[in-house]
């Protein structure tokens, strides 16, 4: 598909750390979003996972930006909270899992700093319930959020004139944004007792 130059470029962007149980969530649901969902040429569909600084270069190409996480709002576990605009770095600034990782509000800030910020921000986080079993799975209360969560954003692209389409047919492995055995399904069911 083409892409007008009025159309608004929208960045997808999951972030966290698969290895972190409920960290992983923002990586499970923009991997679940891509595998179920066409987008136009103005969307783009990334995996932040925990690059950190170097997703300030995506940021800067985005009118519009969309980020699932597992963000700590002292809700209940699983539960789903939207934010928006300049309430977004409030609360991007969750647990660090290492101290040479940055924080996804530094990322944010850094774009600012560079005149460069998305002009739209909506950060769709998840209550987690475990951020501390290393190589453990999404636990239930977070795994069931990740269609609400793409819910969620389908309604962002769609108010930003970009809907997404869902796919007819499951993509083929090789179109997949995970691979080699840490996409959702694979990791999980090496992770399930047997």
């Amino acid at each position: 598909m083409l892409n007008p130059e009025n159309k608004k470029r929208i960045l997808v962007l999951g972030i966290g750390n698969i290895l972190w149980a409920d960290e992983g969530f923002g990586v499970r649901v923009v991997e679940e979003f891509h595998r179920r969902y066409a987008i136009d040429d103005n969307v783009t569909v990334l995996d932040g996972g925990t690059q950190g600084l170097y997703l300030i270069s995506f940021l800067e190409q985005a009118d519009c930006l969309i980020v699932f996480d597992a963000i700590d709002y002292g809700l209940l576990p699983g539960q789903l909270k939207l934010v928006r605009d300049d309430e977004v770095p409030k609360f991007t600034a969750a647990k660090k899992v290492s101290l040479h990782q940055t924080g996804f509000q530094e990322v944010l800030s850094a774009a600012d700093l560079l005149g460069r910020r998305p002009r739209e921000l909506a950060l769709i986080g998840c209550q987690p319930l475990d951020l501390e079993h290393w190589g453990g799975p999404l636990t239930a209360p977070v795994r069931f959020q990740i269609a609400p969560a793409i819910e969620l954003a389908c309604k962002l692209l769609a108010q930003w004139d970009s809907p997404a389409k869902p796919r007819t047919a499951p993509l083929p492995a090789s179109e997949r944004l995970l691979a080699n055995n840490i996409d959702h399904a694979n990791y999980e069911m090496r992770t399930q007792p047997i």
